[in-house]
This record gives structure tokens, sequence and C-alpha cells, in this order.
């Protein structure tokens, strides 16, 4: 996907009309004020699901960077901006920020639902932060308008900017009258949209403890989904982990949070959706460091090749299919679900119950389930099949993990997640002999020499073999802490 990507990171003030910016020559050279007009059409649907979670779509006319910005939160104060150059249609919005948004959409239209006109002051200090005195008409648009004024003054980070001068210019502001904005974006002050619908169970309770992680891992799905359509680092993993923590939750909660089974299913269905890409990204830098690490003379052949452009060229293609797997009704329908079980969950009687002392038993349960798991795996004679088994200790452990973390329980986490990675390095020592097994078979078939895929094999396989080596003693020590 085209697009320039930045990383907007901003303090918002509102001001009174009569408001005077404070000097700020002392924190740096001043450099403005300089005057801009600027109009921003906004869109949306109908009933504001973009404005709902933060998300704003425009296209603006005026200023330094005129064009189509789309910006997605990513935490308090910060967020990331895909701008795309002005088109001269206003009804036509660019397909790729359509597609960016489809996770809030669903498949509902878009529409311009508000503008913005802006008289902008700006001075710049010292290169490293951008203040902006604006002067904003605001039209809500529709069969009878409804326009309002005001006045609110922005301290921006520039790129390679200074957060501590950003804090010190906020300081300043703050001095000379400013107070911190009451909404997030100037969209969101004109249009007053409502939150997403989240079930309040009572204060203390296990199941408002519950609802409010539930509602935490939905909002951290949804914000990797524009990542992952743009393929950014590390997106898919994180939307993946956030299914997995999703499904293991509905899991391990399911006396508090009753009737998900099939959700849980469509929680696979889309963790699984996620997996290839991620699995083949992961791998492929795992075969490019091991290559980087050879002496020159030990990599024969085109071996970089075939486990560096053709495992990416695979890559791109599962990211093709993760994409249409993003697009369809049934992902629309997993995600309406999702918010569904935040705002109106079944609840079992336990969800009544006061959390520290139901969720301390839940949590001891899934630490007991991967104690039970383990004596079974070892109980098995054939070492084939016990070594298979231990694949079910790391998936019990990953969900004690899960569960552990969402109760902030840091102790019993840290535990889990120490039996997870040894059983985790040595699954992935295995699966990367087989799939290397298979690019030297093809290699072969090719008339290739294969010599430095039998180095790989050798590295994969003393990797997997420490790290089974090293499991009773990691086991050990989590058992006596």
């Amino acid at each position: 996907m085209r697009g320039a990507v930045g990383i907007e990171i901003e303090d918002k003030f509102d001001v009174p009309d009569d408001y005077e910016v404070p000097d700020l020559g002392k924190l740096g050279e001043v450099l403005g004020p300089r005057s801009y007009q600027l109009v921003a059409l906004y869109y949306d649907t109908p009933d504001l699901r973009l404005a709902a979670r933060g998300v704003t779509l425009r296209r603006r006319r005026g200023g330094a960077d005129p064009g189509w910005h789309l910006k997605l939160p990513k935490a308090k104060g910060v967020r990331q901006e895909i701008q795309l150059p002005l088109t001269r249609s206003t009804k036509i919005i660019p397909a790729e920020l359509t597609e960016l948004v489809q996770a809030y959409t669903r498949g509902a239209q878009l529409v311009a639902v508000a503008e913005l006109d802006t008289r902008r002051s700006v001075r710049v200090l010292s290169g490293l932060v951008e203040v902006a005195d604006d002067r904003v008409k605001g039209t809500v648009l529709g069969d009878a308008p409804v326009v309002e004024h005001w006045r609110e003054v922005e301290a921006e980070l520039l790129e390679n900017g200074d957060r501590d001068l950003l804090a010190k210019v906020g300081k300043r502001l703050r001095k000379a009258g400013a107070v911190p904005a009451g909404s997030g974006s100037k969209l969101a002050r004109l249009l007053k949209p409502s939150p997403p619908a989240r079930a309040r169970v009572g204060d203390g309770t296990a199941g408002d403890v519950v609802i409010d992680y539930l509602s935490g891992q939905v909002e951290a799905l949804l914000s990797q989904d524009p990542r992952t359509r743009r393929a950014e680092e590390d997106a898919v993993h994180q939307m993946r982990v956030a299914c997995r923590r999703l499904r293991s939750a509905l899991k391990a909660f399911k006396s508090i949070v009753q009737d998900t089974v099939r959700l849980q299913d469509e929680l696979q269905w889309l963790g699984t959706s996620l997996g290839e890409a991620r699995d083949l990204e992961v791998i492929r830098a795992r075969f490019a460091r091991h290559l980087r690490n050879l002496s020159p003379e030990l990599v024969v052949g085109p071996i970089q090749v075939r486990l560096g452009d053709d495992l990416g060229a695979r890559e791109q293609e599962a990211y093709g299919r993760i994409r249409e797997a993003l697009s369809g009704e049934r992902y629309y329908a997993l995600l309406n679900t999702l918010d569904e079980l935040v705002a109106k969950p079944s609840l079992g009687k336990a969800a009544k119950k006061p959390a520290d002392a139901t969720l301390a038993g839940v949590a001891d349960k899934n630490w007991q389930r991967v104690t039970k798991a383990y004596e079974t795996a070892q109980a098995i004679p054939d070492e084939e099949r016990r070594e298979i088994a231990m694949h079910d200790v790391r998936k019990a452990a990953k969900r004690a993990r899960y569960t552990a973390e969402a109760l902030g329980m840091g102790k019993l986490a840290k535990r889990a997640e120490s039996i997870q990675e040894v059983l985790g390095l040595h699954q992935d020592g295995v699966v990367a002999q087989e799939t290397l097994a298979k690019e030297a078979e093809s290699a072969r078939q090719a008339g290739e020499d294969t010599f430095t895929y039998g180095i790989l094999v050798g590295i994969e396989r003393a990797t997997a073999d420490q790290a089974q080596a090293d499991f009773p003693k990691v086991w050990a020590q989590v058992q006596a802490e």
C-alpha cells in the first residue's frame, strides 16, 4: 500500500477567545507566527463508527500538507497518520484508505459528516515543537447543519522532536490560562460521538474485571487491523496475540462469561488465517540470521534466494489471503460479536462475586492444567508420542500465562512464560528442520548444492536438543517458586 506514514504526538488545549499565546523565546528559537486557512471535510459512517473509536478520515485543503489524511489511535495523545495526495473529487475516497478502516465500517457506507474551517497561526520552536493557535468553525453536515465556533491550541512534536521540550511548552501554555482539551480531536468535540458500549457489572466484581480485559483486547485487535493490512512490522503477530488472548480468556473465564464456544471457534479461524504469514515472517528472519552468521565459504548455491526471496514471496501471498479474510462478512460478523460480548455479555453467577478470590481460583486452576499436562506427557513411554504430548504442556502454559496477565498476577505469568518459552524454542527448532528439509529437497531436484542446508539443519537440531535438555531444570525452578 502507498501513502506516507507518520506518528502524531501532540497535546491539545482549550482556550478562551481572548487567550494570548505566551512568549516561548526562553525555551528556544521561535519562528513565526505563520498563518494558514485549512478546510477539511470529514468522512464517517452515518452512525459515526470511526469517531466512536477515535479514528478520523479527512480530505483537507490548505496548509503545509494538503491531502487525504487517516489518523489511527495508538496511545493517549499519539496517533498514526497515513497521508495520500489531494484528489479533485470530494465524493471518491481513495481505496487504500477505505480498506484500512474496514474493521470499523464493516461494510457500511462512508459519507461526509462534518467540515472544519480553521484559521491557524503556527509558531515553530527550535525546529522541534510546533504550536498551532486555531480558530475553528465546525459544521455538522446533514439536513439541518449545525455550526459551532471555538478556539484551541495544539503543541505537536515534530520529527526528531524533544518530548521534554513538548512538556515545557505545555506547562507554559497552561500557565497562561490554557486547559487540557476536553476532547481528543476537533472532530470529537464537534460530533460528540458515543463511545463503544461496555457492560457494567459492579465495581470490584469478577465480571467487571473480565469485561474490562476483554474490552481492552478487542481494542487491541482492532488497532492492529490497519497495520496488518499494510504488512507493518510485528502487526500480524500482535493481531494474532490479541486473538489468542481473547480465546484464552473466554476459555478460562467460562464460569463468568458464558455461551462463547462459537465465538472461540471464530477467533481460532481468524488466528489461523493470520498464522501463515506470521510463521513465514518469523522463519524467514530466522534463516537470514543464521546465514549472516555463517562464514561466506559455508554459504553455497542459491540458498539465500530460496530461504529469502522465495519465502518472502510466499509471505506476501499469505498477506493477500489475510486481506481477503479481513474484508469478508465472516470477519465483520466476528467483530460484531466481539462488540456484543463487551456490551451485553451472557454472565454466569460467578460474575457478581468478588474479583480477588474468584479470579485467583481461576488462575490456580489454569496452572494446575499445566502440571496435569506435564504429568500426562511424562507418563508416556514412547519418546515420539511423549514429545507430541509436550506440545499440550506448552499450550496449557500459554493459557495460564494469558490468564495470569489478565489478572495482573505477574509472578504466576512469569512462571508460565518460562515454560512456554523453553518448549517454544524446541518446537521452533523442530518446525525449522522440517521447512529446511522441504527446501533442500526442492533444491536437490533443481540440481543445486545442498551443503548449506545441512549446516542449517544441524544448527536447528542443536537448538531443539538444547531446549529439550534445559526443560527439566526450568520445570524444577518454576515448581520451586
